[in-house]
């Protein structure tokens, strides 16, 4: 199996230095810069509560180099995506699997879903269809990340706490080959990776849990464990899920986990920086525009309203202009 991961940040190199260690499994990176240097010395090194490790991995910023691959994860910030279709094109073949970034809700969302949206494109999310052109969605599988991650130095990527959650899922809901193989692959290297058939509640779930405890975390400074411990920020983000829950259960995503759970998310890992404040504290733009754009496109749909929701990501824009850091498309 050929398996590429197209960029070096926190979810693409855990996912990569945990693959590599699988037999049968070939592992590439697409990377620049200080990690494109680290990672052709050393490998990907993985820090997490049982240790350390480090694993090899071919690293390259020319994917037409690599060739055609089983599947490729693109690694990347959403707004990203757009700016890379075509440098991947090289890395896909007639059987190519790709697994595109999941921090909003994708381009792809209608496809293969039966009913009044079936195959539906979202203008807001996709202007032109130009993604859907150039990463045609029966090529997509989808795959939540639930796991928390930081890069600590270049190649070097450390996971907080034990939870890492990546469930798979086809957009028809169907227990493909392709979707069976990868899974496989994804639990040989440690991640809770099953296949499910409701991949639309599971992306809803990522998306509302990045709409909800990002910016707050920005806006307060605060780990994952203090918001959970104040019950005042607990109720504001509890109204957010319960907000943007009613959007997901009108189009076909309910999320397959209750609001209080997702409450107790924090408690596996109490010190972990949401990755917005991560981005705020190192100076870099902060990646709202996809949620933000990705709540506002699908409740027009809906034909729903987000009071709290829209409060709270007005505050987070003046965050943004005052950090000077406003995420550019």
């Amino acid at each position: 199996m050929k398996v590429c991961i197209y960029g070096a940040g926190a979810i693409g190199s855990l996912i990569a230095g945990r693959l590599a260690r699988v037999p049968n499994v070939e592992v590439s990176m697409i990377a620049r810069g200080e990690s494109l240097a680290a990672i052709r010395e050393r490998g990907v090194r993985v820090v997490d509560d049982e240790g350390e490790f480090e694993a090899g991995v071919h690293a390259t910023d020319d994917p037409a180099s690599l060739g055609a691959q089983d599947y490729v994860f693109i690694a990347l910030k959403q707004h990203q995506l757009a700016h890379v279709t075509e440098s991947i094109q090289p890395l896909i073949g007639e059987d190519t699997s790709v697994i595109p970034p999941t921090t909003g809700i994708p381009y792809w969302y209608f496809y293969g879903q039966a009913g009044v949206h079936e195959n539906r494109q979202i203008e807001r999310l996709d202007p032109g269809g130009a993604l859907w052109r150039a990463i045609a969605p029966e090529r997509v599988l989808g795959c939540v990340f639930r796991v928390a991650a930081q890069v600590v130095a270049p190649g070097v990527v450390r996971q907080d706490g034990s939870y890492a959650k990546l469930p798979l899922g086809e957009p028809d809901g169907s227990d493909s080959p392709r979707v069976r193989r990868l899974s496989e692959a994804m639990c040989a290297a440690g991640f809770e990776s099953p296949v499910v058939d409701n991949v639309r509640g599971w992306l809803w779930l990522k998306m509302i849990s990045s709409l909800c405890w990002n910016p707050v975390a920005v806006l307060t400074f605060a780990t994952w464990g203090e918001l959970v411990d104040s019950p005042g920020v607990v109720e504001l983000v509890r109204t957010m899920m319960e907000e943007a829950d009613a959007v997901a259960a009108a189009l076909g995503g309910a999320p397959p986990i209750s609001v209080e759970e997702r409450l107790a998310a924090p408690r596996s890992a109490p010190h972990h920086k949401m990755s917005m404040l991560q981005d705020l504290e190192r100076g870099r733009p902060l990646e709202y525009q996809a949620i933000t754009d990705s709540i506002e496109a699908m409740r027009e749909i809906a034909g729903l309203g987000t009071p709290t929701i829209d409060y709270v990501l007005a505050l987070l824009r003046l965050r943004a202009q005052k950090h000077g850091g406003v995420e550019h498309a």
